[in-house]
Formats: C-alpha cells, structure tokens, sequence
C-alpha cells in the first residue's frame, strides 16, 4: 500500500503534465443495465473532513495504523458517476460540473458507472499547483469556461472510493476501500490520478519537504481500520511551514504597539502586499516595534486594508504604513495565490542582518 519516495516523484512528475482540453461526452439519460449508485451518493455528498493537529501523528495513533497522504492544494472534489450521469460536487454540495467538464469528460471516459469518488482537483502552472488559476474556473463567466480548461486543464487526485459497482463502500475500512481504488485506478491516464499513500512517518516527513515546493500544503493522516464518517472530522492535517523573509511595510495598531504585521515584498520595484501575521504576542510586538520608523509620504500602500482572506473583504481595518527598511523573518504554509500567502504568517523574529534588497522578489 505504500508509495515509494521515487515512485510519487514520478507520480508528481505525471501529475504536472497537462492534460489536454477534452470536449464533454453527452451522456444518454439513463442506460439500461448499469449500475447506479446508492441514492445518499447520488449528489451532493457529505464528505469526512480533517482537524488540524501541530505534530505528525505516530502510526498507532489512529485504529488500525496511520496511513498518510500529501495535502492537495485544490479544491475539494467528488465524482458521482451513474448510469446516467456524470457530476462533480464540491463539499459545499454545489454542482461544479459545468465549471470543471475535463474533470466530467475524464470520469465519463476513465470510471465505470455506479462509481464514487472523493478527491481533490487541482490545476498546475509549470511545476507547481496554482489556487489562482484555480479559482478563475470558480468566478469566470460560464462563457469563459472553455477558453480556461484549454489555458489551465485541470487534474483530479482521487484518495477514496465512496462507491464501485453502485455498492456503498462507506462502511468498509479504508484499507479495503484503498485496495479497490488503487484497482480502479491502475487503468488511469491524466488528468486522472491516484494520490499517494505510505504508512511510513520518515517517508511521509520526506513528501512534506520535497513536495512542499510544488504547492502540496503539507499531509492527511487517516486512520486504516476507520469507515468513512461523513461531516465528521476524524481525519488529520499537519500544515507544511517554512520560514522566509519578508519586508515590513506596515501593520495593524499603533506603531509602538503592533498588533499584526502586513508583510511586503517588491516586484519590478513596487511593494506589494503578500500576506500578514497572526496576532503577535507582547514581546514579538515589542520586538518588532524597536525597528519600525513611520512611513514616508510616498508609501505605496492605502490607509486601510481588507480584514478578509487575501486582503480584501467588505470589511476594512486601518493600516498603519511603516518606512519598509525592516526584515522580518516568518513561518508560512505553502498555499499561495499570485504571490499572496492565503493563510496567515506567524512571526518569528526580525533579521536586523538583512536589508531588503536581500529579500527575494515576486516573480
């Protein structure tokens, strides 16, 4: 059941091909004889969920072993293939077929009817995974749609098999049901995936690290011997961090007192905002207020900055423009969009060894 650490770097190689845009099969309405799927997997579908934890867990602390897996930066996905028809559905339980009908063209052609399965889609951009280009599928007008899959195909990376042979699967162990969707999948071509699975921690530390450059956020531990439990949270996700550089260009609260810094970093010469910290403890605010001098009048950055993810948001808190000639060193995860730390920074420490030139640019 385990995945060698060269065999996934195939894996992730195979994966970054592109897949060429596919025109959607029309499927007849219902086709006599094939099997249909239990009606609870009919569409939308509950699925299991992860809470995050801050260490790797061992191996027997879930029943029946810990499996891991890489944590896709995607969305998440399942496919109901029917005798009839052929949906995807995200986990808020929206239709996102006709957002994604390469992903619907490759389960018509790739997976037999009365099929489930539970996964994450996911669209590279050279050798790493792109949210942005992602996320044009879920905003663009349906127009566009077709002009996207041909710029940006995307790829689905199946971990569970929730039906096969329109038998419910949910109440078997997940060893089981892993065992039959690597089965189903050993006929599968791009953008048709398997993800990875090893019950080896040293293993699955070494995917945190390697992978963590092409945008996988970090890793899933499942439990071998559980059933899948439906909007429950009995899965586990371990965040990838590493620590980067970044400019102080400004923060949120009085400049003797910060409450968050808003991290910048330059492209072609303009500062650029790319993210901000978690609240900052007493002495990180202290610390960081020793070397914040107010802004000059030609800070590029506004007064006020969105309060919602990627700064923006109906919302908006006062920002409070530092000269950015300080370094700041923090911990971030691997998902970004456009440059743009999706998820909050966590301080670390100022680098009063480094100037900002030292710091790297946005492409």
């Amino acid at each position: 059941m385990a995945t060698c650490h060269e065999g996934v770097k195939r894996q992730l190689s195979a994966l970054r091909e592109r897949p060429g845009p596919s025109r959607l099969t029309v499927v007849p309405l219902s086709v006599p004889g094939l099997p249909d799927v239990p009606p609870e997997l009919a569409g939308p579908v509950a699925v299991e969920l992860a809470r995050p934890v801050r260490d790797l867990p061992r191996v027997d602390a879930l029943p029946g072993g810990v499996l891991y897996e890489p944590k896709w930066d995607g969305y998440r996905l399942v496919v109901v293939r029917t005798g009839g028809t052929t949906r995807v559905w995200s986990r808020q339980g929206r239709d996102l077929s006709p957002r994604f009908p390469d992903v619907v063209a490759a389960a018509v052609a790739q997976v037999p009817p009365g099929t489930v399965l539970d996964g994450e889609v996911v669209v590279w951009n050279g050798s790493r995974l792109d949210f942005g280009l992602l996320q044009q599928r879920m905003v663009a007008a349906p127009g566009r749609v077709d002009a996207l899959v041909a710029a940006a195909p995307a790829s689905y990376v199946a971990f569970d098999l929730l039906a096969r042979g329109g038998a419910d699967l949910r109440g078997r162990r997940l060893r089981e049901r892993r065992a039959a969707l690597e089965e189903l999948a050993a006929r599968w071509a791009p953008p048709m995936q398997l993800s990875p699975v090893t019950a080896d921690p040293a293993e699955a530390r070494r995917w945190s690290t390697d992978f963590r450059p092409a945008g996988v956020e970090g890793l899933v531990a499942k439990g071998a011997g559980t059933r899948y439990a439906p909007g429950r949270r009995e899965w586990l996700k371990v965040k990838s961090w590493e620590t980067i550089e970044v400019v102080a260009g400004g923060v949120i609260g009085p400049i003797e007192r910060p409450g968050q810094l808003v991290a910048g970093r330059y492209r072609d010469g303009e500062l650029v905002v790319v993210g901000r910290t978690s609240p900052l403890s007493p002495a990180h605010s202290a610390e960081l207020a020793a070397v914040l001098r107010p802004a000059a009048p030609d800070h590029p950055w506004p007064d006020r900055i969105g309060a919602g993810a990627f700064g923006g948001g109906r919302l908006s808190v006062s920002l409070t423009r530092v000269h950015p000639d300080a370094v700041v060193e923090v911990s971030a995860d691997a998902a970004l969009q456009a440059g743009v730390f999706r998820h909050p920074l966590r301080f670390v420490r100022v680098r009063p060894d480094l100037a900002p030139e030292d710091v790297p640019e946005l492409p």
